[in-house]
C-alpha cells in the first residue's frame, strides 16, 4: 500500500473510533510524523490530502522543511519532540506549533525569542499575525525516561505561562507508555482529558500509530501518526545531517 492508501486507512480507523465515542472526525487533526522519512514522501502525503506534518528533531526539520517547500508543499509544521533551549531560535523559524513545552523555564525562553523574531512562518492560517500556539507536555504516567510536567504541577505552570507574551497555550500533550495492548494506556489518555477539562483548554495531543484509536475515544483532538502513514522506518531513509551536526 502507498501513502495515499495508508492515509485513507488511518482516516477510516479514526472515523470508526469517533463513531464509537459519539464524535465527529472533523474534531480530530491527523499529524503525519515524518521522522527519518525524506522530503519526497512528505510531499506525497501532502498531495494525498495530509495538511499537518510533525517532526521530532529541530535539526531534521531544518534540513527537510526547505526541501518540502521547494517541492511545492506547505503543510502546517508541528514540533512534537523534545525542545532544547539552544534550538529554540531555529525552531521558531520552522514550526507553526510546538507540542512539547515541558517546563515554565522553556516557555519563558520561547517567549523571549518570539518577541525578537523578525520573520515568522508564513502558513496561511498560522501564527505569524498572533501568538505562537503551544501545548504543555504532561508526563501523565510518571515515566522517568519521558519529559513533561507532572499532572499536579500543570495548573500552576499554566498560570505562569499564560502570562508570557507571544504565546498562547492551546492544550496539553502526552506520550503514553509503550505497551502490547492499547487498552492499558486508556487511563493515561483519560487522565489527560480530565486535566484538560479542569484547566479549560481546547486541544489534546495524544495517541500514535499503536494507540490512536483509544486516544480518539478518550477525546484526542490531535493524533500523531508515523508508521501507519509512512510505513516502517528504514535506515536508507535516515535524514542526512547537515555538515557539523
Amino acid at each position: 500500500m502507498g501513502i495515499a492508501d495508508n492515509l485513507r486507512s488511518v482516516r477510516e480507523r479514526l472515523a470508526a473510533a469517533c463513531e464509537r465515542a459519539g464524535r465527529s472526525p472533523d474534531e480530530v487533526t491527523v499529524v503525519g510524523v515524518s521522522k527519518t522519512f525524506p522530503a519526497a514522501l512528505v510531499v506525497e502525503a501532502c498531495r494525498a490530502g495530509l495538511t499537518d506534518i510533525g517532526e521530532s528533531r529541530v535539526q531534521e526539520g531544518a534540513a527537510k522543511i526547505p526541501k518540502v517547500e521547494a517541492l511545492g508543499s506547505r503543510p502546517r509544521w508541528h514540533l512534537v519532540g523534545h525542545l532544547q533551549t539552544n534550538k529554540v531560535k531555529t525552531a521558531l523559524g520552522l514550526f507553526d506549533i510546538i507540542h512539547s513545552v515541558d517546563s515554565v523555564r522553556l516557555a519563558e525562553f520561547i517567549s523571549r525569542q518570539v518577541e525578537t523574531l523578525p520573520v515568522r512562518p508564513a502558513y496561511p492560517a498560522g501564527w505569524q499575525t498572533g501568538p505562537l500556539p503551544i501545548l504543555l507536555e504532561v508526563n501523565v504516567a510518571g515515566e522517568a525516561s519521558k519529559f513533561g510536567l507532572r499532572p499536579e504541577e500543570t495548573g500552576r505552570a499554566l498560570e505562569q505561562i499564560a502570562r508570557l507574551p507571544g504565546l498562547t497555550v492551546q492544550g496539553l500533550m502526552t506520550v503514553a507508555p509503550v505497551v502490547d495492548d492499547p487498552e492499558e494506556v486508556r487511563p493515561v489518555f483519560r487522565e489527560l482529558r480530565r486535566l484538560r477539562d479542569a484547566l479549560g483548554l481546547r486541544d489534546l495531543s495524544m495517541g500514535m500509530t499503536d494507540d490512536f484509536e483509544v486516544a480518539v475515544e478518550e477525546g484526542a483532538t490531535i493524533v500523531r501518526i508515523g508508521r501507519a502513514i509512512f510505513g516502517p522506518r528504514e535506515p536508507a531513509w535516515e535524514w542526512a545531517r547537515p555538515e557539523g551536526e
